[in-house]
């Protein structure tokens, strides 16, 4: 009587069984790999994770670096919304990310369209939208200071030039913001433009032919082909913008240092006040924990909407 394997194919041979060498080989080559990663994985542990845990538990203190610490429970999380102003900085960052993210992602996917293209100074024009990021936003943020200021800026300067008088940017309420957005959209859509340009150059050109032979036009095939192909890296320029926009700070320091009043103060400048200026570390730390849980859900949302979308995958 012919015997037959349950779940394991006729054809199937079993894999030979494994002697004392292959076991050590299996080590050496696991305390290798761990080897190789310990120097990353001793800076992630250091700067990283044990920091996270001691914001967290000094969020639940009262400090000023100077008197012992004492333990409040969450009355600093209490604390930094009666007192500290959070929920505004709360909006004011929320602010800044819908001036910031929705223009940016859609300059760079223009520029990303254009940039597609072969010609013959294509390659340098592709450098020059990306030499912007190379910059450090501390020096950006003061040549943007010059650029707005209100009497011997560039941008009133040529406003006068057509009879308008242009307001004081930076020391504007209603102005401030959008010019700090403005000077982060320009310095970092031609780095976001790279990842979509990537994905533009990885749609096969076999699609837009099949396409056009059907009868699509050229916004159809945009709509239909090249967007739901550029969904993963539409994902990772919106969560990667979205967590760089909620943790703005340099710029915002160097450009406006939070005012005027508290139109530009982020989270992270309401922050750097509490625990560098006023010295309240638990107020600090509570407020960290805030931004990093408005960050996760704001995250999670984005993941959530793009894996309920159709995604098309070339085999």
């Amino acid at each position: 009587m012919t015997q037959i394997a349950l779940g394991r194919s006729s054809t199937e041979q079993a894999a030979p069984p494994k002697t004392a060498a292959d076991h050590r080989t299996n080590r050496r080559r696991t305390l290798t790999a761990y080897g190789l990663l310990a120097p990353s994985l001793f800076g992630t542990v250091v700067f990283l994770g044990i920091p996270v845990i001691l914001v967290l538990i000094f969020s639940f203190l009262k400090w000023n670096l100077l008197t012992p610490p004492k333990f409040v429970g969450l009355s600093n999380y209490l604390d930094v919304f009666t007192h500290e102003g959070a929920g505004h900085a709360l909006l004011v960052t929320f602010y800044y990310f819908l001036l910031n993210i929705p223009f940016q992602t859609a300059f760079a996917l223009l520029m990303a369209l254009l940039m597609n293209r072969q010609g013959r100074f294509t390659s340098i024009i592709r450098v020059a939208c990306v030499l912007p990021y190379l910059a450090t936003p501390v020096a950006m943020g003061v040549v943007w200071q010059w650029i707005f200021a209100p009497s011997t800026g560039v941008v009133n300067t040529l406003l006068h030039l057509v009879g308008v008088t242009g307001p004081d940017w930076l020391n504007s309420p209603g102005w401030s913001m959008p010019v700090v957005a403005f000077a982060n959209i320009w310095q970092y859509v031609g780095y976001n433009m790279l990842f979509f340009l990537a994905g533009l150059q990885a749609v096969p050109p076999t699609l837009y032919e099949a396409a056009a032979i059907d009868g699509a036009t050229t916004v159809q095939r945009f709509f239909r082909v090249t967007l739901p192909l550029l969904r993963p890296t539409m994902l990772f320029v919106l969560v990667t913008g979205a967590i760089g926009s909620f943790q703005v700070f340099d710029s915002v320091y160097v450009m406006t240092n939070g005012g005027p009043g508290t139109s530009t103060t982020v989270m992270n400048m309401l922050i750097y006040q509490n625990g560098f200026i006023g010295f309240r570390i638990g107020a600090a730390s509570a407020l960290s924990v805030i931004l990093f849980a408005v960050i996760l859900v704001v995250t999670l949302v984005q993941f959530r909407y793009f894996n309920r979308r159709t995604v098309y995958e070339m085999v």
